[in-house]
């Protein structure tokens, strides 16, 4: 009997291993008679292992495209300076009697994962217009390919206003299923992008908040089915009012 073409979800979910065994088996047999969609959910491994890397600081040599380790490298040691130094004030606070206390609370701020760390990782990593799946230089076309993967998602804005131009986009994996990258441009070169997933264990609902990054600032939220987040250069002074136009239509 002819099995069902498995549906973008089932795909992500093949990709984590998330399928159940029997729907995996018939998940595998397709793929064996559509080598394009198995080339297709090989590319998504990668990002998947790409990004995965770039968060924990580990290369990983068979990727299709080499990691900036460099940037990588500046991003996880200026990430570590904070923390260190967030430790030297809480241990100036409790004084020497609290170590024990002190070095529990210090290893705990270190396994905490950051908000969107994933979104400025994508950004560095994806942003580029040969990493991109599609090129799209209109909005319409743009939201035609991001309803035909998300079809929760509401509208995007039109980003002209902000001197900002449709670049294309990227469709990622993580552990909560797709996730895409949208990129945008201005008469500059100067690039932004909206990252957007379904929510996760540690961030499943999010209020509007932001962070900087090295040369990065990430703004994120929470709306509908998603977490989205915009980012952007530190000095880019349209981060906030882009932030708060894309909140209002997503």
């Amino acid at each position: 009997m002819t099995q069902l073409i498995p549906s973008e979800e089932e795909l992500h979910a093949f990709v984590d291993e998330r399928l159940a065994p029997a729907r995996r088996a018939e998940v595998q047999a397709w793929l064996a008679a559509n080598p394009a969609q198995a080339a297709r959910l090989r590319g998504w491994q990668d990002d998947a292992r790409r990004l995965r890397a770039a968060l924990a600081g580990a290369s990983v040599q068979s990727l299709a495209e080499p990691l900036d380790l460099r940037q990588v490298q500046r991003s996880l040691r200026q990430r570590r300076q904070r923390r260190l130094a967030s430790a030297a004030v809480l241990l100036l606070a409790v004084g020497l009697g609290g170590l024990g206390g002190w070095q529990a609370r210090t290893a705990s701020l270190a396994e905490q994962p950051l908000p969107m760390a994933d979104a400025l990782q994508a950004h560095r990593l994806f942003a580029r217009s040969d990493a991109l799946d599609i090129q799209a230089r209109e909005p319409a076309q743009l939201q035609r390919w991001l309803e035909g993967h998300f079809s929760q998602v509401g509208q995007l804005p039109d980003l002209s206003g902000y001197g900002l131009q449709p670049v294309g986009a990227r469709l990622l994996s993580n552990e909560q299923g797709p996730a895409a990258l949208l990129v945008f441009e201005d008469a500059q070169g100067q690039r932004i992008s909206l990252f957007l997933r379904l929510p996760g264990e540690h961030f499943a609902r999010m209020p509007s908040g932001q962070r900087s990054d090295g040369p990065l600032e990430a703004r994120y939220w929470s709306h509908g089915a998603y977490n989205f987040a915009l980012v952007s250069a530190v000095d880019d002074a349209r981060g906030e009012p882009l932030r708060q136009a894309l909140d209002l239509r997503l």
